[in-house]
């Protein structure tokens, strides 16, 4: 089973690469036009993220319409499959970028933090483009680090670590491996790029969209831990093509709970104003086995 695993691995990762490698022959604008359809219209039917879409959707927005349930399937795919081939595209992801302003009431105080080297924590969510304030921030000289999670692929995860540190290092995996170097750079004054909605079974259980949703206290202890600056941030996608890129205000310094419910809040806020790019495809409302019984 394990050799049968392996190969699988191995042969989705090839189809990948290839797919990748075609798309990056293209000019920037159609590669992503390209990667947003095969996204859409091959890797989600195959992949069964519609029926994940609908179902999520049904418990968030039950009285949503049946036409905007199906755009939804269609968009959420769509934006998913851009955001990948602009991460392996970093050169031209980071000129779309460079001219865009950094928007948003937390930006004085960002830039305070950084002349100050005093530690921040820049928490987003799986929406827009997560990775583009990681990118302008870099282009703008500030030192900006990234928590990421292993993909389950090894083979696809190690190309695809490739392409995100070519955006910007350092890059901290989750788990203990990155962990003393992440706290050695933020304790020295870097910046910590986190991606907080993700389900995490042993999270607090706070609530998002209005739903009861694991999340983890980690970046707001982070904060508590070596009074570090915590800000939500986001790179949110615009119709032509760009970018807005938005810093708000710091979530004041309290207890885990009440502070990450407050970045909970924010990311809803978000969701709510940009449905279709939201990677709604996450088990983000999962119940642990003692209540899914």
């Amino acid at each position: 089973m394990l050799r049968f695993n392996t190969l699988l691995y191995w042969l989705t990762d090839r189809l990948i690469r290839v797919a990748i490698w075609l798309m990056l022959r293209l000019p920037f604008d159609m590669r992503r036009r390209l990667a947003s359809w095969v996204m859409s219209r091959i890797v989600s039917p195959l992949g069964g993220y519609g029926l994940r879409i609908r179902e999520n959707l049904a418990l968030i927005f039950p009285d949503l319409s049946k036409a905007e349930v199906e755009r939804m399937v269609r968009r959420v795919p769509e934006n998913l499959g851009q955001s990948l081939i602009e991460l392996y595209s970093s050169r031209d992801f980071i000129e779309r970028i460079r001219n865009e302003p950094l928007t948003g009431a937390g930006v004085a105080a960002l830039a305070k933090a950084h002349e100050a080297g005093r530690p921040v924590i820049l928490v987003t969510g799986h929406i827009g483009n997560y990775d583009a304030i990681r990118a302008a921030l870099i282009l703008k000289g500030y030192r900006v680090g990234g928590l990421y999670r292993p993909m389950g692929n090894p083979f696809f995860n190690r190309h695809y670590v490739a392409a995100i540190s070519s955006i910007g290092k350092p890059l901290f995996p989750r788990g203990r491996q990155g962990l003393s170097d992440m706290v050695r750079f933020l304790r020295s004054g870097g910046m910590l790029g986190v991606v907080l909605d993700q389900y995490m079974g042993d999270g607090a259980p706070l609530t998002f969209m209005g739903r009861e949703a694991l999340t983890a206290l980690s970046s707001a202890e982070l904060a508590l831990r070596y009074d570090a600056l915590i800000v939500p941030t986001y790179g949110i996608r615009r119709e032509d093509g760009g970018f807005d890129l938005l810093i708000e205000a710091p979530v004041p310094h309290s207890k885990p709970e009440i502070m990450t419910q407050a970045l909970n809040d924010s990311l809803e806020t978000q969701v709510r104003a940009h449905m279709d790019q939201w990677l709604w495809t996450h088990r983000r409302w999962k119940l642990p086995w003692w209540k899914a019984r």
